[in-house]
């Protein structure tokens, strides 16, 4: 117990702060970058995709931007033409023998 108030009373030692801080901020930036590129890559590929500029991406850096990135690319017309579907011809399943049913081997004669 005596130990504790001991190290309660004295404080941190500023230059030990600072050593720390020094090696710490570094590491927080490059965290930072990370989580941007996280976040900017994919609305960069979703702009591009949906016809808007991909510098819209950027947003996502100011507060709040990507709320708004998010609602404008929500409730826009998207400047894309949708693909065509494939269309397959309707077939009755099963499909239905031809009528009346074809003998098995020609006749003989």
């Amino acid at each position: 117990m005596y130990f504790l108030a001991m190290i309660l009373q004295e404080g941190p030692d500023p230059q030990m702060v600072q050593r720390i801080m020094l090696t710490i901020i570094p590491f927080i930036f490059f965290i930072i970058l990370v989580a941007l590129a996280i976040v900017i890559v994919p609305f960069w590929f979703i702009c591009k995709k949906a016809g808007f500029s991909p510098w819209l991406a950027l947003l996502n850096v100011i507060p709040l931007g990507n709320l708004v990135l998010i609602y404008v690319l929500a409730f826009a017309d998207w400047k894309v033409v949708p693909a065509p579907q494939a269309y397959w011809p309707g077939q009755p399943y099963p499909p239905q023998p031809p009528y009346p049913p074809q003998p098995p081997f020609p006749p003989q004669g």
